[in-house]
């Protein structure tokens, strides 16, 4: 709704509200100022007007910074899930029927502030209560209902076996193009999310002055340009964007807390903080690094000495998926293609590291 609608649907309200309020309260006053044998005060349509002129003064007054709140508050429930907004309403509602309740004796009384003043304030005390109670525990609430918040990021349908499951890319997968022919495999389900602050990021690298970047840059383009035209998988563009988090690391993490999705990054420090948040991710160097082969002790492989390594004489040779090799006394044969025999292999988050012996001197 635009801020030109809502400001008129703001000063009607006010107008209904101040002629209902006229209706029924000005009576009082007049009755209270002894001015109430005028016959012109003493019709209904007078005082409804009366009030009505008083609000519609108040809604010009005011009009523009309920608009401002509004919008603000449309922004928050925008960037929550659905389960938060759904457990702050009921949250609300229950507080709400709590202070009416209590307000029940209070409303027989003949004074103003009893009557009226302390059961809006316990009106607006209780629903607030309610509502933090409601989105503040989360985590309980679940355990009470038996379904977790991932069911609850759908629209409730009744199948929920196909809700949406987002799949949120990052910077460095788009310039890394791999995730394309992933997709096109078809092991990744759900829809892919691209925040449009990780546009930004990809066109300021695309008109980098430095050309390494610039041509990575346009990689990440081009690869997000065929994601949308061939329509693999379904493909989502978010306005969401957090000004208060000046990282886009730190707005992927928040994105995704808010969405239920899984950042899918080849990143290994941004890997490392996404799991210290307890964020799911899906890194693709992991995916790589499972699939890579196993090499046993005693296999022989062909390689070529690109570089010296750190210690004893050592040389570094990379096999084909990347794989790095480390081989004993190979410092001596940079360039050559030798042929190796594999000593022992290791593990680590960067990935698969081979050490080998030249076989064959």
């Amino acid at each position: 709704m635009k801020a030109f609608d809502r400001y008129t649907v703001v000063q009607l309200i006010f107008i209904i509200v101040g002629g209902t309020l006229g209706i029924i309260y000005l009576p009082v006053l007049w009755l209270a100022i002894s001015v109430e044998n005028v016959s012109l005060l003493n019709n209904g349509f007078v005082n409804s007007i009366l009030g009505a002129i008083i609000f519609f003064i108040l809604s010009i007054i005011f009009g523009k910074k309920i608009v401002k709140t509004l919008s603000k508050l449309e922004k928050y429930l925008s960037s929550k899930n659905p389960f938060y907004i759904l457990m702050g309403t009921i949250g609300m509602i229950i507080g709400l029927v709590l202070a009416i309740l209590i307000s029940i004796v209070l409303f027989r009384t003949p004074y103003f502030i009893t009557n009226t003043l302390i059961p809006a304030l316990l009106m607006i005390v209780f629903g607030y209560l309610g509502f933090v109670l409601g989105t503040t525990r989360l985590n309980d609430w679940n355990k009470i209902f038996h379904f977790s918040l991932k069911k609850a990021t759908n629209t409730f349908s009744n199948n929920t076996k196909k809700d949406k499951s987002y799949k949120i890319l990052d910077t460095n997968i788009l310039i890394d193009g791999r995730i394309y022919e992933l997709i096109k495999t078809g092991f990744l389900e759900g829809t892919l999310l691209v925040p449009k602050f990780v546009l930004y990021e990809l066109q300021y690298i695309a008109d980098s002055s430095d050309s390494a970047k610039r041509v990575r840059g346009r990689r990440g383009l081009d690869i997000l340009n065929k994601l949308q035209t061939e329509k693999i998988m379904p493909i989502e563009i978010t306005d969401k964007d957090y000004k208060e988090i000046p990282e886009v690391d730190s707005k992927l993490i928040q994105l995704a807390k808010n969405v239920d999705g899984e950042i899918v990054t080849n990143d290994y420090n941004l890997n490392k903080v996404i799991k210290f948040q307890r964020v799911k991710v899906l890194n693709i160097n992991e995916l790589a690094s499972a699939l890579k082969p196993s090499y046993i002790p005693g296999e022989h492989l062909e390689v070529m000495i690109l570089k010296k390594g750190t210690e004893r004489s050592q040389g570094v040779a990379y096999l084909d998926d990347g794989t790095m090799v480390v081989v004993e006394e190979g410092k001596n044969y940079l360039n050559k293609r030798l042929t190796v025999e594999v000593t022992s292999s290791i593990q680590t988050d960067a990935g698969k590291m081979i050490f080998a012996k030249i076989i064959n001197k």
